[in-house]
């Protein structure tokens, strides 16, 4: 009821990896997510899914320039089983194919994915025997259900009509054909919208107002190495011309930080309590850090360490019920030697300590120096200056090496893992659009085939290149819309679902899936123009040769 998250549980020891929800610092190792593992498993099986549908439209539209193959072979006394067969070995020669193509693109990708995704994937740990293996099943499972349709359409041409070229695809299957290529278009336009919003979430928690300014801040976590020579070291940076402000600090709110937290109090008779996050920091802690003051004072020097002011943020006056007069206020803190009363002398602006993906929660801070040093770097020369304090380092004769990190690649690393994934989106759906495309152009390659005479003809009346072509678009654009309709409120759903898990978010926009629709528009009308006007340029002379 209080907030409080002190507690013991037990955790299975191997879910620690993918499943654990603890925050990244309270782990022994950076751990994996197991949502990252079903988002890009669900990506690739629809990828899959997709390329067999592909290959589905591809194999019947070219199921006309085979018509008289059929004919000939079931004249010649070759069963419909026969023709089955020989279809399904076909397609199984191709996966089979298309699988060693692919373990050549793993060997010649596998340094840029591990790059993009920050993995250290070995070529051993994908070609095992047993992976093997798996990619044969997996084969034969795609040669089954990729190669399944088209060959029962392909082996039931009757052969007199198969001879003479003439045969027409029935209703049910084209309207299979057509439900796929609305399948696979719904997918892509999904993928869009993930791309778009994940664009501007990331966006928005890489440039939000955090309540300090995080750049040019240089962070040196182990200064206490120098011992007595810490105050020496940060007296030179504080001479030195680039150096616009220093403070002795552990506490930063980004990347590796000293963590304290202790029972806050009411009064000194409260029983209840709420476990509250303390920093300890020096009278010029707030000036480096670029943080504001909303009312009251800063630390001075004559509140030295173990003084009793404190400087408390926003939320911490509204849950402590101090909001309106919290300057004067007195807040007790429990201690190891008992309850010590505070006195509020400031209250500093909200400041985001946690990620964006948990809301603020009080803080206190106190007057008492930590070891560690923040410098708050000019524009001018930061460089140099990280050059000048190494050397300054090395001066000390110590055996530990100068290490330091800057604030704003820390607070990067928080979100280095939605970066990724953003980025791996990216590529994602540029390939399943891709695919998909692909599929489009088989329904109109078959499309285009079943129509060469009608495309003849209509030259012959007169038609325009420009008609055939919306004659033979206009209903595959249809296609595309219905996806539309399918699409955008799964991937409302989904991505708002996605959104939830940030204390912080973005709205979704409508303009995200007007986006998302006219860019889906323009890439397949391009998809369909090339072969319809390809089908329309044609000498009408060569369609209608045979009548």
């Amino acid at each position: 009821k209080n907030g409080n998250t002190v507690g013991l549980f037990l955790q299975p020891l191997t879910e620690i990896h993918l499943q654990s929800d603890l925050a990244s610092s309270s782990e022994l190792e950076p751990g994996g997510d197991i949502k990252t593992v079903y988002i890009f498993s669900a990506v690739a099986l629809f990828i899959l899914l997709i390329a067999c549908i592909n290959f589905m439209n591809l194999a019947t539209a070219a199921g006309s320039k085979r018509a008289k193959e059929v004919g000939i072979k079931k004249a010649l006394g070759s069963s419909k089983r026969q023709l089955i067969s020989q279809f399904l070995t076909e397609s199984t020669l191709v996966t089979l194919i298309s699988i060693v193509l692919a373990l050549a693109l793993v060997v010649l990708s596998l340094p840029f994915f591990n790059s993009l995704s920050g993995k250290a994937l070995q070529l051993t740990q994908l070609i095992s025997p047993l992976m093997l293996a798996y990619l044969l099943l997996l084969g034969l499972a795609i040669s089954l259900l990729a190669g399944s349709y088209p060959a029962f359409v392909l082996s039931s041409f009757k052969p007199l009509a198969a001879l003479k070229s003439k045969f027409a695809s029935t209703g049910e299957g084209k309207g299979i054909r057509s439900s796929l290529v609305v399948f696979q278009f719904t997918i892509s336009v999904i993928l869009i919208i993930a791309t778009l919003i994940a664009d501007q979430q990331m966006s928005f928690m890489l440039n939000k107002d955090l309540g300090y300014d995080k750049d040019q801040i240089i962070v040196i976590r182990d200064s206490a190495i120098l011992g007595d020579k810490e105050a020496v070291f940060k007296n030179k940076l504080s001479n030195d011309s680039r150096v616009m402000n220093v403070t002795s600090s552990g506490y930063i709110p980004a990347g590796s930080t000293n963590r304290g937290m202790f029972n806050i109090y009411l009064n000194q008779q409260s029983e209840s309590f709420r476990r509250t996050f303390i920093y300890n920091v020096d009278d010029q802690y707030l000036q480096t850090m670029g943080m504001s003051l909303i009312s009251g004072r800063d630390f001075s020097k004559d509140d030295g360490p173990g003084s009793s002011n404190t400087i408390i943020n926003e939320t911490s006056a509204r849950m402590f019920g101090i909001s309106d007069d919290p300057i004067g206020g007195m807040i007790t803190m429990g201690t190891d030697d008992g309850k010590v009363d505070l006195t509020v002398i400031g209250v500093v602006k909200d400041f985001h300590f946690n990620s964006l993906y948990q809301p603020i929660e009080p803080l206190f801070m106190l007057n008492n120096p930590n070891p560690g040093l923040i410098i708050r770097a000019s524009k001018s020369d930061i460089g140099g200056l990280i050059a000048t304090m190494k050397t300054m380092w090395e001066g000390f004769d110590l055996d530990e090496p100068f290490n330091y990190s800057l604030l704003d690649e820390s607070y990067k690393q928080i979100y280095l893992t939605e970066l990724k994934l953003r980025t791996l989106i990216r590529v994602f759906t540029a390939m399943t659009i891709f695919v998909a495309c692909l599929g489009l152009l088989g329904l109109v390659t078959f499309t285009t085939e079943q129509k060469v005479k009608e495309i003849g003809i209509r030259k012959v009346l007169g038609s325009s290149a420009s008609q055939i072509v919306a004659m033979l678009s206009k209903d595959f654009l249809k296609l595309v819309l219905i996806s539309f309709l399918l699409a955008f409120p799964i991937g409302f759903y989904l991505m708002n679902k996605w959104l939830q898990v940030f204390a912080y978010r973005i709205e979704i926009h409508w303009w995200v899936f007007l986006v998302a629709g006219l860019g889906t528009i323009l890439v397949a009308f391009i998809t369909l123009s090339f072969k319809s006007f390809k089908a329309a340029l044609t000498n009408p002379v060569d369609a209608l040769r045979a009548e």
